[in-house]
This record gives C-alpha cells, sequence and structure tokens, in this order.
C-alpha cells in the first residue's frame, strides 16, 4: 500500500464532507465538494501539460478559491512547485524562473484553461518522498532570489493537517480558527500553512477584499489572521484612536520582524487575548509559540518568543539557536555553499543569537547576520550598501535596520560623501528601488562625514543603529 503523502490528507479533508463550506469570497461561498472537483480538473490540466513527479511549475496567483485548488492539484501530480515573491523587478522574475527550471508558470489566464479541463479520476498525491516539493523563493532583497528547498516527506511530516500531532500552542489556536481572513497568496509558505490548519479545524478560508486592518476584520467578521508586526502596530493605534468593533477576532499570528515585550504587552492589552507571538524560518518553520493565556498569565512570557513543541529541538551553540524541525528544509537550490553553511548533520543554523531559559522559552538576542526585516521579509544589508557604493558621490555606505510602526522594521542607511561631492539621496533610494526593487529602499539616508570603528577597527554598526534610534 503507497503511504500517504502531502497533500493527500488535505485532498482526503475535502472529499470527506462535500457540503462543508472551505472558502468564502464575498458572497460566493465554495463548499468542499466544489474545491476538490477544481482540484481535479487543474491536477488533469497540469498533468495534460506535462506537469509530473519533478516538474518544476511556478504560480502567479491571488487570494481565491481557485489559486487554493491550483496550489494542492500543482503538489498533487508531484511537480516541485514555488509561489513568485510579489513586487520583483522583472529582471529578477525571469532570473527565478531560469533558475528555478520552470517548466509551466500558472498565472490567471492559464488557470482558467486548467479548471476547463475534465477530470479523469479521483486525485491521489503522486510526489515521491525524495523529491522536491517546494522551492519557497526570497524577495530578493539579498540582490537575487534565494529558493528554500522542502522534499515531499518534509512537507509530509509537517503538523498542520493533522490534530493529532498538533503541538499545544497549535492545539489552543485552532478552535480560533472559524474564519480565516487570508490577506496573501495561498501558495505563501505561512499563509498556505494557517490555511491548511484552518481547514483540519473545521474552519472556512475568507479572502480579504479589499486587504486592510481593522476594516477587513469587522467587514468579513474574521476570528484570525496573520499579521505582521508594523501591521499590529498600526492596528493597536487605530484602536487607540478609532476604537472599531473586533468582538469577532479571536487570533492574530505575528509574522516577521522582532516584536518588542512592551509592545506586545499593549496589543493584549488593547486588543484583548488575541495575540500569539512566535519565532520561525522558512528554512525550518514553526520554531516556538506563546499563546496569549500564557504571555496574560505571566507577563514575563512577552519577553520570549514562546516555547518549543517536544518534536522541535533547540539547541545553543556559541550564542547561536541551531533547531531541528519535523518539516525543515534540506537546502537552497542551486547553492550548495549557503547549503553548507546553514543545514548542518540534520540541524538548521538560524543565523539568530538567543538562549533557552529553564522553562523551555526562547529568548532572541539579536542576529548573527546582517539583515533587517521588512514586512516579514528579509533585506540583507549588504547588496543595499553595494548599490548605494556605486554612486560616485559616495565614498562608504552602511546600513542598519531600525524599528518602524509601518513596516516592523526599515532600512537605514549611512552615506559618507565622496571628496568634494553631494550624494543626491533621493537618486539613491531610486538606484536601490531600481537594483533590489522597493523593500530594500532606505526609509531614510544620513550623511555623515565618517562612521565610528569598533575595537577590531570594523565600522561599528552597533553605535549606528545607536545613532537611528535616537
Amino acid at each position: 500500500m503507497r503511504d500517504v503523502v502531502w497533500p493527500q490528507p488535505v485532498l482526503d479533508l475535502l472529499t470527506r464532507d462535500p457540503e462543508r463550506p472551505v472558502f468564502e469570497d464575498g458572497d460566493r461561498v465554495v463548499r468542499a465538494g466544489e474545491a476538490s472537483a477544481a482540484v481535479a480538473r487543474i491536477a488533469a490540466g497540469l498533468r495534460a501539460a506535462g506537469a509530473g513527479p519533478g516538474t518544476g511549475v511556478a504560480l502567479d496567483l491571488g487570494v481565491s478559491a481557485e489559486a487554493l485548488a491550483a496550489t494542492l492539484a500543482a503538489f498533487a501530480v508531484g511537480a516541485r512547485v514555488c509561489g513568485l515573491p510579489p513586487a520583483l523587478p522583472p529582471t529578477q522574475r525571469d532570473d527565478l524562473l531560469a533558475r528555478a527550471d520552470v517548466a509551466l508558470v500558472v498565472d490567471d489566464a492559464f488557470l482558467a484553461e486548467l479548471l476547463a479541463t475534465p477530470a479523469d479520476g479521483p486525485v491521489v498525491a503522486a510526489g515521491r518522498p525524495g523529491d522536491v516539493a517546494r522551492v519557497t523563493w526570497t524577495s530578493g532583497t539579498s540582490g537575487r532570489p534565494k529558493g528554500c528547498v522542502q522534499t515531499y516527506a518534509a512537507m509530509t511530516a509537517a503538523w498542520a493537517p493533522s490534530p493529532d500531532r498538533w503541538p499545544p500552542a497549535v492545539a489552543a489556536l485552532a478552535p480560533r480558527l472559524a474564519r480565516y481572513l487570508v490577506v496573501g497568496p495561498l501558495s505563501h509558505q505561512v499563509v498556505l500553512e494557517y490555511a491548511v490548519l484552518t481547514l483540519a479545524a473545521g474552519g472556512v478560508l475568507v479572502a480579504a477584499r479589499p486587504p486592510g486592518f481593522p476594516e477587513a476584520i469587522t467587514r468579513h467578521r474574521a476570528s484570525a489572521s496573520v499579521i505582521t508586526v508594523g501591521r499590529l502596530h498600526q492596528l493597536v493605534r487605530a484602536q487607540l484612536e478609532r476604537p472599531t468593533d473586533l468582538s469577532t477576532l479571536r487570533a492574530l499570528l505575528v509574522s516577521g520582524s522582532p516584536l518588542e515585550p512592551a509592545r506586545l504587552a499593549e496589543a493584549l492589552d488593547v486588543l484583548g487575548p488575541v495575540v500569539f507571538h512566535g519565532y520561525g524560518q522558512t528554512e525550518a518553520g514553526m520554531i516556538a509559540m506563546a499563546t496569549p493565556d500564557e504571555m496574560l498569565a505571566d507577563p514575563a512570557v512577552t519577553a520570549s518568543v514562546g516555547r518549543a513543541p517536544d518534536v522541535v529541538d533547540v539547541q545553543v551553540r556559541d550564542g547561536e539557536l541551531w533547531v531541528r524541525t519535523p518539516a525543515q528544509a534540506s537546502g537552497y537550490w542551486g547553492d550548495p555553499q549557503e547549503t553548507a553553511e546553514v543545514f548542518v548533520d540534520g540541524w538548521v543554523r538560524t543565523r539568530d543569537l538567543g538562549d533557552v531559559d529553564d522553562r523551555g522559552y526562547v529568548h532572541l538576542r539579536g542576529r548573527a547576520r546582517d539583515v533587517v526585516i521588512v514586512d516579514a521579509q528579509l533585506v540583507h544589508a549588504g547588496p543595499v550598501e553595494r548599490v548605494l557604493a556605486d554612486d560616485p558621490a559616495v565614498a562608504e555606505a552602511y546600513v542598519v535596520a531600525r524599528p518602524d510602526d509601518v513596516t516592523g522594521e526599515a532600512v537605514h542607511a549611512f552615506v559618507v560623501p565622496a571628496h568634494g561631492a553631494e550624494p543626491d539621496t533621493a537618486a539613491l533610494c531610486a538606484r536601490v528601488a531600481d537594483r533590489l526593487g522597493p523593500l530594500a529602499v532606505p526609509s531614510s539616508v544620513t550623511l555623515v562625514d565618517e562612521v565610528p570603528l569598533a575595537p577590531s577597527g570594523k565600522p561599528d554598526k552597533a553605535a549606528l543603529v545607536a545613532r537611528a534610534t535616537v
């Protein structure tokens, strides 16, 4: 008998109760049987187009019941699936598709053709455990999108579709997912994970039309959603200035950049016991989580990112966190050097500094890598610095992170002018936007005569961070 492989548990869930609502888009309600039939037609169309185990399929889709069906169908035929990051500059998009060895790009037009294909029988997951199931591409702010690889075996090991394997924090979250507000593409790793968890918990996916907090929560009577740190700050401020009825809200899953304990406590006070604070990475998935009940019972927990489930191992090596999780990635697509640095003997090097207290709570203390987390996306400082320094009017350029109420963190640049030159800061920002995309654009550029040095003689970025936050 063939072993159950991802996404078979989700396919089975859709066929188990055909009349159950699973997706809501305005006045349109899509039931499980309809979604299952759409998966069957799209899978048949993909196979007819040559897709199967090992075939590269890229998804360029938004938020819809059909996009969910296409995502499940691409996995069901055993393809190597990747979602295209939004807002990629055209040159980076073309480069990504070439490097990813993509045979088919499923956009809205092609999806319509696939949906017109007659189904050829029940859908049975055809993925091979050792094959690459998903390549999750970064935004490209490192200068070039980087693809994080998960096998079908890893995705099969994920706990989201299996209530009997939910960790305690996830089990506490699941009943709150009655109406999960979807605010990003379903091919996105975090969005899809909580969508699957919602379906397994008996909830409904609700398309945000248009997106935006708090209006979307109120309009759609949402009970849960994923929210970035910047948008959480905006929601708290909006509730303080113009309170609105958020009585349906039961869970906000904070994603992206670090959340200061004082701001987390404020969010719990203003929004109520709905904020789930956690820690995860594309390479490892969820590493730790704290529930609102834990944080309200013991405010000291707000200084952590929660506890790791029993099935997740966390070690501290020379101050850096290393982890092992059931569904972790196995490397980076086409990048053996970076793979060797991060994936070591079954462990994932997080490149985050931290420790674990005697109760098992994980605390983050900083980063071993030079990045800024903007709207839950990594912006690597080095490429931004190189683009800025390419300008003839710039002698030196340094980038640091600064807290930001809109994006969680923002890029702040310090520039030393070339002798006798006066850099045009607007032109510098435009140069970064053109080369690396809008996420990497500095929110501000400060001209300085010189950069402070650390005792090692290297530029002291800690001193620049302190200067940026004054």
